[in-house]
């Protein structure tokens, strides 16, 4: 592959690949940029070019979408939820989880399943994918409300 743009996107699918495989482990920019042998700045620089997001905002999507489906079965408390997922700070996982979300981790567990009972895995999937990039529109309060 002589092309430096395509080796560069490879590297960044690379990593990529790695957040979806492994974010419950505990991962950071250095050891993501030493597994394809490039710099966390570099990294992080060509991840976003590519992707439109850094690779921790990357990852914390991950992890959100797992938690929701965690949360979702009820049978976890919001820390282990938290922990199981990779993340190590609690308050760090619920305010990215109410800012993709739209609501708190709590209120959404108190939601649970019933808003989604009878609906395929595939289309509960894509109606509860988090936004990125603090793009939530829902009006938590309303949510909370129906809890």
């Amino acid at each position: 592959m002589t092309d430096p743009r395509l080796r560069e996107l490879v590297l960044m699918r690379r990593v990529r690949d790695r957040i979806d495989r492994d974010y419950a482990q505990p991962l950071d920019v250095e050891a993501l940029a030493s597994h394809v042998h490039l710099s966390a700045g570099h990294l992080s620089r060509q991840f976003k070019a590519a992707f439109g997001e850094s690779p921790y905002s990357y990852l914390m999507t991950r992890r959100i979408e797992r938690a929701m489906t965690l949360l979702r079965r009820g049978d976890l408390s919001v820390t282990d939820v938290c922990f199981t997922v990779g993340c190590s700070s609690l308050g760090t996982f619920t305010t990215r989880f109410t800012e993709l979300v739209g609501i708190s981790p709590g209120a959404y567990r108190r939601l649970g399943a019933d808003e989604l009972q009878g609906l395929p895995g595939c289309v509960t999937k894509q109606v509860t994918r988090p936004v990125r990039n603090r793009e939530a529109t829902v009006d938590a309060a309303s949510l909370a409300s129906k809890a």
